[in-house]
């Protein structure tokens, strides 16, 4: 099935799994308002491949957003992309990206981009990347406040 946009409360609850294997720090109401709040204030789109059961949860979610960067110019930041454990390995992943890549095509972005964890839970996350086109250029540094 073609990626689709969550609108609906009941569109982003179906993703809300997805969400949290990523994001294990949040729970489902916390990560259920947070997205609700960037969609409303930040233009923060979530994607999700339907399920082919729609009593299951949506098995992988890509969330971005686009940006005017001075360095890249138009840019999606691609904030999430998540599989759940039972789906990986079935294209999901690579198919989100490819729906990523179309919609900055169709509205004019120079590139996407995203950052990723440096560990190896992320490496064949950083194979697909880098199979996909995807260079790294940078390293990501955080100040915890």
């Amino acid at each position: 099935m073609n990626p689709l946009i969550a609108q609906s409360d009941a569109d982003i609850r179906q993703c809300l799994p997805a969400v949290l294997a990523l994001r294990p720090h949040l729970t489902p109401d916390q990560a259920f308002e947070q997205i609700r709040f960037q969609q409303a204030n930040d233009g923060f789109v979530l994607a999700f491949v339907p399920s082919e059961n729609p009593s299951e949860p949506a098995p992988a979610v890509v969330g971005y957003r686009t940006l005017t960067l001075l360095y890249s110019g138009k840019t999606i930041y691609i904030d999430d992309l998540s599989t759940l454990p039972s789906g990986r390995g079935k294209g999901y992943a690579s198919r989100l990206l490819d729906f990523v890549v179309d919609q900055a095509r169709q509205s004019g972005c120079q590139c996407v981009s995203l950052d990723s964890g440096q560990n190896p839970a992320r490496y064949d996350a950083h194979r697909l990347y880098l199979k996909k086109g995807f260079n790294i250029t940078s390293h990501h540094f955080k100040l915890e406040l």
